[in-house]
């Protein structure tokens, strides 16, 4: 839930106030999920298809950040900073729910996306199985991208 004058003109202080500023039911405190080193697996999932597309890992930043943008950010655990999804490639990711598990240590983000979600130039990053084979088919080549 997206809202470009509120993101625009008011420092966001707690994603508890942005959801009763939209009059939703309170959102669930980043501090009562169960984290790994402030960090909370992501899961993200194309909103109309349901084909899994990607995971990644939040922390508190980047989860506002989403909330806040309605663009998917991660944290990057190799380069230890935030990062938008597509700030490079342009293949954003356009959030339109966010989900919890039962156990509250995974999220689901249900998005919209533009091009491929795999840095590797396929839609998904799940392209191939197990034993190796490649399932999945190209729809940009990295080179081009990054």
């Amino acid at each position: 839930m997206y809202c470009p004058f509120f993101a625009a003109s008011f420092k966001i202080h707690s994603l508890s106030f942005l959801y009763l500023f939209y009059n939703l039911s309170p959102m669930i405190d980043f501090d009562s999920l169960k984290t790994e080193n402030g960090l909370i697996l992501a899961i993200v999932q194309d909103h109309l298809s349901k084909e899994v597309l990607m995971c990644a890992y939040m922390n508190k930043e980047a989860l506002e950040k989403t909330v806040e943008t309605g663009i998917a950010h991660f944290w990057s655990r190799s380069r230890q900073q935030l990062w938008k999804k597509g700030e490079t490639s342009g293949h954003v990711q356009k959030v339109k729910e966010i989900r919890i598990d039962c156990d509250m240590d995974s999220l689901l983000l249900l998005v919209e996306q533009t091009g491929g979600a795999c840095h590797m130039g396929y839609r998904s990053c799940f392209y191939r199985k197990l034993d190796g084979k490649i399932i999945g088919e190209k729809v940009f080549e990295p080179e081009d991208v990054y």
